[in-house]
């Protein structure tokens, strides 16, 4: 067991490994970058695509060359899950062997084989109802079990959280501990710090924000209030200002889109 495990660790240091954290960072900048350009379409009314990964995966299916973009791309989510899970096994390079970092590495690599999954179901024809309808359907059933209510609040409630965590990390600039700040030009170091701070802190509002929609679901039985990402920014959407608190928003998803593409340059990728 012992040397298996210092085989593992071995090989989560190896180029391999390396490889895929830097491909896959920049598979998901791109794909905020045009989850972004959707959610802008939206407050423009521009669109009726949903402004979340599946719908970001189709806007890509849907231009020339659609078939080898989307293989890029799916290949692009493998790495990153792939990445996240040796992380899972070994430990992550910014907070080493603690479990929190850890599990949270395992829950990244779950969703992301879930987009590379889409990914490839678009290349093969294969794709069906999307995300948010899936969503909405999961928790309709959820509601009607005699538990249900109260599970749905629990994940809502842990969404919440998460994004109320991804805002704190972004303010408090814990983001930074995560990059090779030391290899950057000051001016460069700087943009990329911004781009950190702006991005975490939007896309934890929305994720907050679709918590609060699951939580509200649960709490008045109503399962078409939970509508993930998507429905979170039509939610803001359609509120007084919405059109302008939602540019706000697809500009900080942006500036998230670009950090990732800064962070497949300059993330620590190497477990301690």
């Amino acid at each position: 067991m012992t040397t298996l495990a210092a085989s593992t660790r071995r090989a989560a240091r190896g180029p391999l490994v390396a490889s895929a954290a830097h491909l896959g960072l920049a598979t998901r900048g791109v794909l905020y970058l045009v989850i972004a350009w959707l959610a802008g379409s939206i407050a423009l009314g521009h669109t009726r695509q949903q402004a979340n990964q599946k719908g970001a995966i189709a806007t890509l299916a849907g231009h020339r060359g659609g078939s080898v973009t989307l293989w890029i791309l799916g290949l692009g989510l493998a790495a990153y899950s792939f990445w996240r899970l040796t992380e899972a096994v070994v430990g992550t390079a910014a907070e080493g062997r603690k479990l929190g970092p850890r599990v949270q590495s395992l829950v990244r690599a779950l969703s992301y084989a879930a987009f590379a999954v889409i990914a490839f179901q678009f290349v093969l024809g294969a794709h069906g109802q999307g995300q948010d309808q899936q969503q909405q359907s999961a928790t309709a059933r959820l509601i009607r079990h005699p538990s249900g209510r109260l599970l749905v609040g629990a994940i809502g409630v842990v969404v919440v959280a998460i994004g109320l965590w991804m805002i704190a990390d972004g303010l408090r600039k814990r983001f930074v501990r995560e990059l090779r700040v030391q290899e950057l030009p000051r001016s460069t170091r700087e943009l990329v710090i911004v781009l950190g701070v702006v991005g975490n802190t939007a896309r934890g509002a929305v994720f907050a924000l679709a918590g609060w929609l699951a939580l509200d679901a649960a709490m008045t039985s109503h399962p078409d209030k939970s509508a993930g990402l998507d429905g979170a920014l039509r939610t803001l959407a359609n509120r007084p200002y919405g059109p302008l608190l939602l540019l706000a928003v697809a500009a900080g998803l942006f500036a998230f889109g670009l950090y990732g593409l800064a962070a497949a340059r300059w993330a620590k990728v190497q477990p301690r």
